[in-house]
């Protein structure tokens, strides 16, 4: 039975109805925002967005079947309608609370680590994954690449999911069988209050650079919204202990604040908690040294890419607060098979270098093509010494145009030929998008080629490319599709890129 006690929220609500007492004692079958997707005796809430306005639906939640309302404006109520309307200033923040109670506050049960971030969530997300299911602790997963937990999984459709089914995926993780859930949050998620009944036990912080001004008005605005995971979130979470892991090698690391009762651990290559040293790396495993306040240890994991090795850091100290040492993570870690589209090797067999990588941010591009070009230059191989970089990449259309230039400059000083191609262009025009793209090349670079057709693109990166050079290609990872007007097409740089090995 649905409980309708008063919330609490930022402000003043007000009950208006005529059969409260009636209301009271309706099993409500369905919390929904989506009025086409009410049903008999659903509770419809009018979430104000950036295109649409739900207050506008709520005579279609009332005909199909919805027996109470959450509304910021009473006055687009229906006048004939008799059921239980409840006025809140806030619907967003309603929906994060009535969608934890229906599900009876899944979070409760759960260990859960949530992690933001620009860059290196989902590497987190799977590393933490794979630690804490080998040490039998089974885990639930959500993350931009999808939702999982055993045998089961669900599509994704953006980094957090709504509410709604936030709390239904914790749930289901519960009746799997879970006991732990790891979680990627954005900024969006936590600006739209997505994720705020969710009481977390470990938070990360992975870093914080140039992404996803064309919703934040400037950086400050980015930060803060990350911010509130570590604040807001972890001030209300009845979790004990609470625990914090935060990259203190970034700027806005190091101005993260925490409540006093939450264990702040730091990582980086800087003087931190877990502190770690790159010894040897090569394109298929990275040895390095971590130091800890209790141990010094030498590790090896099957993994390329500094940026990686701030990823496993962050996952053992996270791991570490859930009750998994340090030893018992490094053996996990040796038999992990690698993130999908996350500096992900193609073809085995052959003797070019072609990675598919997710970087779709100026630092996540520089810290991928550095990866590279510092193995590059550790790998003697005799027969070729001058080993290429090609780089294949494109950016998102209706997305922060401010980075496009960014990403322009960074690959051409890092890169010994681009190609700029499309991404997923969605309703902007790709040609527009590579003429912003290429605002940004360095008037003296001339290797570089322009395309519009990705798969064409990627061939010729990959006929381009002798043995023992690198082609990294860029922007989509792990997707599988592209996205041209409003219409998502089957396309995988993994596949495209086996098809021309």
């Amino acid at each position: 039975m649905f409980e309708w006690s008063q919330p609490a929220s930022e402000g003043a609500l007000t009950v208006d109805s005529v059969s409260e007492n009636a209301m009271a004692e309706t099993e409500v079958s369905l919390i929904c925002f989506d009025a086409r997707l009410a049903i008999k005796n659903s509770v419809f809430i009018a979430i104000r967005g950036t295109q649409s306005d739900g207050h506008k639906y709520l005579s279609q939640a009332i005909e199909n079947g919805a027996v109470a309302l959450v509304v910021e404006d009473p006055a687009a109520v229906p006048k004939n309608f008799s059921g239980f309307v409840l006025t809140a200033p806030n619907c967003r923040q309603m929906l994060d609370i009535l969608a934890s109670r229906f599900y009876d506050h899944p979070s409760h049960k759960l260990f859960c680590i949530g992690v933001t971030g620009t860059n290196g969530k989902t590497s987190i997300i799977y590393l933490l994954e794979h630690i804490l299911n080998d040490q039998k602790k089974i885990t639930g997963v959500m993350g931009t690449v999808n939702h999982r937990v055993g045998e089961k999984i669900w599509d994704s459709e953006m980094t957090t999911p709504d509410p709604v089914t936030l709390q239904k995926r914790l749930n289901e993780f519960i009746d799997a069988g879970a006991s732990f859930c790891a979680m990627e949050i954005s900024s969006h998620a936590l600006h739209q209050k997505r994720a705020d009944s969710v009481h977390f036990n470990t938070t990360i912080f992975t870093n914080l650079t140039l992404d996803h001004l064309d919703y934040h008005k400037n950086m400050n605005d980015y930060f803060l919204a990350k911010q509130r995971l570590f604040s807001d979130l972890m001030w209300n979470s009845i979790k004990k202990p609470l625990f914090a892991v935060v990259n203190i090698d970034d700027s806005y690391g190091r101005k993260l604040k925490l409540p006093e009762h939450v264990v702040g651990w730091t990582y980086g290559q800087r003087e931190s908690d877990f502190q770690f040293k790159i010894l040897k790396m090569d394109f298929t495993e990275t040895e390095f040294e971590l130091i800890t306040p209790l141990e010094k240890l030498n590790i090896k994991i099957p993994l390329a890419g500094v940026h990686n090795i701030y990823n496993v850091v962050a996952a053992m100290a996270a791991a570490l607060s859930a009750g998994v040492s340090i030893e018992q993570s490094v053996r996990s870690l040796k038999n992990f098979k690698g993130i999908p589209g996350r500096l992900q090797k193609v073809g085995s067999n052959s003797k070019k270098n072609v990675f598919v990588d997710y970087a779709h941010t100026p630092d996540a591009l520089e810290n991928t093509l550095k990866s590279l070009n510092k193995i590059k230059k550790e790998i003697k191989v005799e027969a070729k010494p001058n080993q290429k970089i090609i780089t294949v990449f494109g950016c998102g259309g209706d997305r922060d145009k401010s980075k496009r230039p960014l990403m322009a400059k960074i690959a051409a000083e890092n890169s010994d030929f681009v190609f700029v191609t499309s991404d997923n262009p969605r309703t902007e025009n790709a040609n527009q998008i590579i003429s912003e793209i290429q605002f940004g090349l360095p008037t003296e670079f001339k290797n570089f080629d322009i395309d519009s057709d990705r798969e064409r693109a990627i061939q010729k990166a990959i006929n381009m490319a002798d043995n023992n050079d690198v082609v990294l290609i860029a922007g989509k990872g792990h997707e599988d599709y592209q996205i041209i007007g409003d219409i998502k097409y089957h396309f995988s740089d993994i596949e495209v890129a086996l098809k021309y090995l």
